[in-house]
């Protein structure tokens, strides 16, 4: 029986990577840039480019790289932690969950919420995926959604595409996400979650495109069940699941609060940003200081409030080693003295005669690297020590990169090697094909997006 291809998971890829690296090592030869100091960066000066020797590692150098890399991105693996560990805490109280319930039940008394109900709940999961980073969280959010579209006359793909495609728009697009914006920001040498402003344009344009397309497709299932893809398991679901929310009682004051909180905590992390230069350790502080408020507000006791911050910063291990690969791969290179030699050697891939087609071009090159590593903070890792200094030699800026950097990411949701995907559709019972099928209009939409979204920071020499 022919076995099936299989692309190797984001660790043995990394890994693989680094064995890569440290055999070009004694290949490469090594190379400079003359650099100099702007606004307290280190910026590469265009044309400077000479051959040095390089220095290559060996197997020894190959082994420790990893730990390494830990020490390197101590600060950003620190604070992965400390922001999972608070949203868990944040969830173990409950609240979105309560806040959900009380808009779905909301839609039986009002034509406003029916009319409603999918944009809010889209923006809901976008803006998740736009501040915290909301990511595999929508996962468990598919068994509500899924019997909530059907109970409303929709399909299982509207079900799935509330939680799990607004999450994904979101996080692509987002202004305030940690995980990437944050990440990638810090290892360019950009100042934490600034240019906040054009960020915000860009994430209510992507969620906004989506809705509409999403609601068009939904008021077409709506009139004809039939040209659904997947009308077939949705007759059988109808069958199996029902949505009871009789039960719910509504939102309590503590629900209410713990929202409230969770809310002031981004407006003070928007202030302190924007107005104090706060940097990553600032934003992590924050964080903490917020899941100790929401665990005593949501009445959690000590050991509820500790074991929920472990199991959040236990989840985000696997984020932590993906970061500590990545840059380990680039402290070989380092080492090595070829990082220049490789940006040398790039240049002309995304050179232009204007920015515009650079910037493009950037976003189809993180496009191609997203279908293999999915993670953003793992792909801002191992991207941005190259990706940033060779923006500075096309005359793309910096910012730009990052925004190029996170428009790859548009197409993890239809993607077959990507872990979430994959398991939101098995969840939903919906095959990949199927769901691939579906996407294909939305992918073309989302790539002329990027591509026209990429102009104006171009044009306005966006910093």
């Amino acid at each position: 029986m022919k076995k099936s291809f299989k692309l190797p998971n984001t660790f043995v890829l990394l890994c693989g990577i680094l064995a890569m690296i440290a055999l070009a090592t004694w290949l490469v030869p090594g190379g400079k840039f003359d650099t100099q100091l702007v606004n307290g960066k280190q910026l590469i000066i265009p044309g400077t480019f000479h051959y040095v020797d390089n220095k290559p590692q060996g197997l020894a150098a190959l082994m420790m790289s990893p730990i390494k890399g830990f020490v390197d991105a101590s600060l950003i693996i620190g604070f992965v932690l400390i922001v999972g560990g608070a949203f868990a805490v944040l969830q173990k109280t409950e609240a979105f969950d309560s806040l959900i319930k009380a808009i779905a039940k909301a839609h039986t008394s009002s034509r406003f919420v029916r009319a409603a109900i999918i944009p809010v709940f889209f923006t809901m999961f976008s803006l998740g995926g736009a501040t915290f980073g909301m990511n595999e969280e929508a996962i468990p959010f598919i068994l509500i959604f899924v019997p909530l579209a059907l109970a409303l006359g929709y399909d299982t793909i509207t079900g799935v595409s509330i939680p799990f495609l607004g999450s994904q728009v979101g996080f692509s697009a987002a202004f305030l996400n940690p995980f990437n914006v944050g990440i990638a920001q810090g290892i360019a040498g950009v100042p934490i979650f600034s240019g906040i402003g054009y960020r915000l344009i860009v994430w209510s344009i992507a969620t906004a495109v989506s809705i509409v397309f999403l609601m068009w497709y939904a008021a077409r299932i709506k009139r004809h069940p039939e040209k659904s893809p997947t009308y077939q398991l949705d007759i059988e679901k109808r069958s199996e699941h029902t949505m009871d929310l009789d039960s719910f009682a509504g939102m309590t004051g503590t629900h209410r609060a713990v929202l409230w909180i969770f809310l002031g905590t981004l407006l003070t992390m928007v202030v302190g940003v924007v107005k104090y230069d706060w940097f990553i350790d600032e934003i992590a502080a924050l964080f903490l200081v917020m899941a100790i408020v929401v665990g005593l507000v949501g009445r959690l006791d000590a050991d509820s409030l500790v074991a929920s911050f472990v199991q959040g910063a236990r989840d985000m291990v696997g984020v932590a080693l993906v970061i500590a690969l990545a840059r380990a791969t680039m402290i070989l290179a380092r080492d090595a003295q070829i990082i220049d030699t490789m940006l040398h050697a790039l240049t002309p891939l995304v050179a232009s005669s204007s920015p515009v087609f650079a910037a493009q071009k950037m976003f189809f090159m993180q496009t191609v690297i997203n279908f293999f590593i999915h993670s953003g903070s793992g792909q801002a890792a191992l991207t941005m020590p190259i990706m940033a200094p060779l923006a500075d030699l096309v005359g793309v800026t910096r910012q730009t990169a990052i925004l190029a950097f996170q428009f790859g990411e548009f197409t993890t949701p239809m993607i077959p090697t990507s872990g979430i995907t994959v398991g939101v559709l098995a969840l939903a019972r919906v095959p990949w094909l199927t769901w691939a099928k579906w996407m294909i209009p939305l992918q073309l939409i989302y790539l002329v997006l990027a591509l026209l979204l990429l102009i104006p920071p171009c044009l306005m020499h966006w910093q």
